[in-house]
């Protein structure tokens, strides 16, 4: 049976990537060869309840090679103003420190638009 290396959802036969992400989907058995999926592996280190927020972190922080997941709830068929969840980013133990600098530093920087309309 298929199941998303990501979001560990398991498919019928036939669906190949993940709906929800975007992911190929592995055999059940070759999910046991992902030695990074382990929970115990990932720390959270960033919330937002903005997923595009989240989601640029996580660009960012893999472009610098820190590997990065973004954990999201939210339920896009419920009818309801506002966002009703929280987004988590998440990245490896051992990436922790450098990953928090990284962040830290994105969201001191001032974007390049605000320094346009500065001058």
């Amino acid at each position: 049976m298929p199941v998303c290396p990501k979001c560990k959802y398991e498919y019928v036969d036939g669906i190949v990537i993940c709906p929800d992400c975007n992911t190929p989907l592995v055999d059940a058995i070759e999910l046991n060869n992902y030695s990074d999926l382990s929970e115990e592996d990932w720390v959270l280190v960033y919330t937002s309840f903005s997923e595009i927020d989240a989601e640029m972190l996580k660009e960012n922080l893999e472009s610098a090679g820190i590997s990065a997941s973004v954990l999201s709830q939210k339920d896009s068929s419920f009818p309801a103003p506002g966002d009703l969840s929280t987004i988590k980013l998440f990245v490896k133990k051992v990436d922790v420190p450098e990953a928090l600098e990284f962040i830290q530093e994105v969201k001191r920087k001032p974007l390049d638009s605000e320094e346009d309309a500065d001058e």
